[in-house]
């Protein structure tokens, strides 16, 4: 059996089960995020025993993918948590980032008494983190891993992010593939997507199910920052932590390389951000030079003069910037973190400019702030937008609507059946639509806490 417990009817909160007559094993532990009625399902008791899970696996290192698992160790959880090597780096810089922003927000909301919980707690904390990580078991890609007596796991490479991996279940006799996030068919710096091995169901993401990315047309960013800079304002950059952050830069060293913006300081505030920095500079040494971008600085990834920002000292100096500058900040849909601390100075500013670089999912300021909001709430407070806000969907890791069919159709065997999960409903449907009638294969849109048989 397989059951939907996240990722239906959004783009967050992926969590997956799969039970056998003799075993319980989950694919992904994710927190929801944006909408307030979803990002209550994280405070909700989880609908099975966590005790009773035997084992986990990640597809990868994103807050929507592995933020929610301190949560199930503290309710009871004690299996092994496998996934790629890269992806055990990341995620305990990620669980420990996302306990410490809890407990931060948690303590600001009681100082600040705009919580309508009394005191305001956690989720879960730094102990929680720990514990969690002490059951992180890397794996090589490709190597058939056991996780039970009749269960096992292999990972492929995704091309999402650094050590994505689609996972295929072996499970009482089925093959369920996971896509986990499934990247473009070529990353700047991450090795590129496997085509997909032969599976009984197919459970694919969809966040961008009903669109395809654009292509040529004028650099967003390019413009965006040259008009910014020559008004006098500074580039406030929400950026995911981990991977985005990576690919801005090496977009902005390529762009100040060519002329083609000023060469301006570039900060990273993100203390998550700079610690992925360094387990990607240790991913791409090892890497042919052949393969990486011309000009590639592993200490810079291009940029001429990029500053870090450790402390919170130096992140405040950013909330209103004395010289022309760009700021790449946590998070990416600008929910917590650094960012939003940002956001409430530059965004009465009409000189600044605001870009943003990946989706931005229901019910968070990015989609706010993407559909033209004219204020935003920040720490109970209206905030109103005076700053240019852009998109620039070039950024996206995230396979379009071509891009999965394509992926889904170089399966060596139909599935019986396609689930399209991990998008808003309309881009399920979508995705679901296509591959009905483009390849002729059963697709649907699963419900939240929905079983299905997979014998």
């Amino acid at each position: 059996m397989l059951t939907f417990l996240g990722a239906t009817g959004t783009v967050t909160g992926s969590r997956f089960v799969v039970d056998t007559a003799q075993s319980t094993v989950m694919v992904d532990a994710g927190l929801y995020q944006g909408l307030k009625e979803l990002r209550r399902r994280n405070w909700d008791p989880f609908p099975r025993d966590p005790s009773m899970v035997a084992a986990l696996v990640l597809t990868h290192a994103h807050l929507d993918h592995v933020g929610y698992l301190p949560r199930l160790v503290r309710e009871g959880f004690t299996g092994p948590v496998v996934c790629t090597e890269e992806t055990a780096e990341l995620a305990a810089i990620v669980l420990r980032d996302s306990a410490h922003l809890q407990e931060e927000d948690a303590a600001y909301a009681n100082e600040a008494g705009f919580s309508a919980h009394s005191p305001a707690l956690p989720l879960y904390d730094a102990s929680d983190v720990e514990r969690t990580l002490e059951l992180v078991r890397a794996v090589p890609l490709h190597d058939r891993v056991p996780l039970e007596d009749d269960v096992w796991v292999t990972l492929r490479p995704a091309g999402h992010i650094l050590g994505s991996a689609t996972a295929l279940v072996e499970a009482g006799g089925t093959r369920t593939l996971f896509s986990g996030d499934l990247g473009r068919p070529h990353h700047p710096v991450v090795p590129d997507r496997e085509d997909p091995p032969a599976a009984d169901a197919v459970v694919m993401e969809t966040t961008y199910g009903d669109r395809v990315h654009e292509s040529g047309g004028p650099d967003r960013l390019a413009e965006s920052v040259r008009r910014t800079i020559g008004r006098g304002g500074s580039v406030l950059i929400p950026a995911f932590a981990v991977d985005r952050t990576e690919i801005v830069l090496l977009r902005l060293g390529r762009l100040m390389a060519e002329g083609a913006i000023p060469t301006v300081p570039v900060h990273v505030d993100s203390p998550m951000a700079l610690a992925a920095l360094d387990v990607y500079r240790r991913a791409l040494a090892r890497r042919d030079p052949a393969t990486m971008p011309p000009g590639w600085d592993p200490r810079t990834f291009g940029v001429p003069d990029l500053r870090v920002a450790h402390t919170a000292t130096e992140s405040q100096a950013l909330n209103s910037p004395r010289h022309p500058c760009i700021v790449i900040s946590a998070s990416g849909m600008a929910t917590g973190g650094r960012v939003v601390h940002h956001l409430a100075h530059q965004l009465p500013d009409p000189r600044n400019c605001v870009v943003l670089t990946g989706y931005q999912a229901e019910g968070t300021r990015g989609r706010d702030l993407l559909a033209g909001a004219k204020e935003v709430k920040i720490h109970g407070r209206y905030v109103p937008v005076r700053a240019e806000c852009v998109d620039d969907p070039e950024f996206s890791v995230h396979a379009d609507a071509d891009e999965i069919v394509e992926w889904l159709r170089r399966s060596p065997s139909p599935p019986r059946t396609v689930y399209a999960v991990h998008g808003e409903p309309v881009a399920a449907e979508a995705l679901a639509g296509r591959v009905r009638h483009e390849l002729g294969w059963s697709a649907v849109v699963p419900r939240y806490g929905e079983r299905v048989r997979l014998d």
